[in-house]
C-alpha cells in the first residue's frame, strides 16, 4: 500500500468588515476551510493574534491532527499486537513560543493517552503499542519539534 496521497481544500477568509485589510486592526481573521463531502470550518487565528476564540485556530487544528492521527496509529497496532482497546482519550497540549520577529514555532506537543484494554495481561504491549504508533504517525512524522507521550494504560472492570 505505497503511494502518494493528495489532500485538497478551500480556505476563505470571509471577515472583510468593509475596508478590507486597511489597517491591522480593521479586519477580522475569520476563515470557511471547505472540502468537498464534509462540513465546513469555520476558523480563525488564536485570541492573542486577534481572533475569534469560539473558531479553531491554525495550532488548534495541528494539534488535533497530531493527537487523532496517533490515535488511529495506536488502534492499528494495538490490533497488530493482539491487544483490545476499549476506550481512548487523549488530553493533548502544546507549547508555541513566538520569536519576537512577528512569527513563531512549536517548541513541543506532549500527547497523554489513557487507555482502556480488556485485560491486565495486555498492559505492557498496549504501552509498548505507543512507540509502534509514534513511527506510523504521518503527522508526527511530518513535524520539526518532539512529539512525546506521556500515556496511562487502564484495564476495563466488569467486563
Amino acid at each position: 500500500m505505497f503511494g502518494e496521497h493528495r489532500y485538497a481544500l478551500r480556505a476563505t477568509w470571509t471577515g472583510d468588515r468593509g475596508t478590507g485589510t486597511s489597517g491591522y486592526r480593521d479586519y477580522d481573521r475569520a476563515v470557511t476551510i471547505e472540502i468537498d463531502g464534509k462540513p465546513d470550518l469555520a476558523a480563525s487565528s488564536d485570541k492573542p493574534f486577534r481572533g475569534d476564540p469560539s473558531r479553531w485556530n491554525p495550532e488548534d487544528l495541528l494539534l488535533a491532527a497530531l493527537s487523532e492521527c496517533h490515535l488511529l496509529s495506536y488502534l492499528h497496532a494495538c490490533v497488530q499486537a493482539g491487544v483490545v482497546v476499549l476506550g481512548y482519550r487523549d488530553e493533548a497540549a502544546g507549547v508555541m513560543v513566538e520569536d519576537g520577529r512577528g512569527g513563531g514555532a512549536f517548541r513541543e506537543v506532549v500527547l497523554r493517552p489513557h487507555v482502556v484494554v480488556a485485560d491486565a495481561s495486555m498492559v505492557d504491549a498496549a504501552t509498548s503499542a505507543h512507540a509502534q504508533a509514534h513511527e506510523w504517525c504521518f503527522i508526527a512524522n511530518s513535524v520539526n519539534f518532539p512529539v512525546r507521550h506521556e500515556p496511562t494504560i487502564e484495564v476495563a472492570t466488569g467486563r
